[in-house]
């Protein structure tokens, strides 16, 4: 937090709030940033031209990876953007039991991105945003859906509704 208030004027200025931080020091970090002030850029005042500004942090911190991502209220968006590099196809919120999960899901081909090494990607982007983070890959997901459609009764009226869709599902 310091080091990127002392890098980034936006920072000190007061016109780009850092909104969360979540860091593996030594491997990875992942920084929620957001704009107070309309017409500011906080990802692009953080990275600095040509990225600048954020290399100048990660070799104080011996070649940490640092993701600087934009806050975004929506939690949906957020999510997403915060599993970046991964590309993100959607993602389900339940707040209903027990801890807040967010339900993601990826191509196939970026679910290794997405969970990153040794789990390292979902970690800080759970610690970053709040949430519980379960990545599925696409047709994990659907199959899933389609298991709880068919098998549990609270789903009975989205089963009616969506009968003639399953088996093109």
């Amino acid at each position: 937090r310091r080091l990127l208030e002392n890098e980034v004027p936006e920072i000190y200025h007061g016109l780009v709030e850092i909104r969360s931080i979540s860091r593996e020091p030594g491997q990875r970090s992942k920084v929620a940033v957001a704009a107070l002030q309309p017409g500011v850029d906080p990802v692009g005042a953080c990275v600095g031209i040509r990225g600048v500004r954020i290399q100048a942090i990660v070799r104080e911190l011996n070649d940490e990876k640092i993701d600087v991502i934009e806050w975004n209220p929506d939690p949906q968006a957020y999510i997403a953007k915060a599993l970046s590099p991964a590309r993100v196809l959607n993602v389900f919120l339940e707040e209903i039991d027990g801890p807040k999960t967010a339900t993601v899901g990826v191509p196939e081909d970026q679910l290794s991105l997405a969970i990153g090494r040794d789990g390292q990607n979902t970690s800080l982007t759970a610690k970053l945003t709040g949430w519980r983070i379960d990545i599925k890959s696409l047709v994990e997901a659907t199959s899933e859906t389609l298991f709880k459609l068919k098998n549990n009764y609270e789903y009975a009226s989205f089963l009616e509704s969506e009968k003639e869709a399953i088996p093109q599902i």
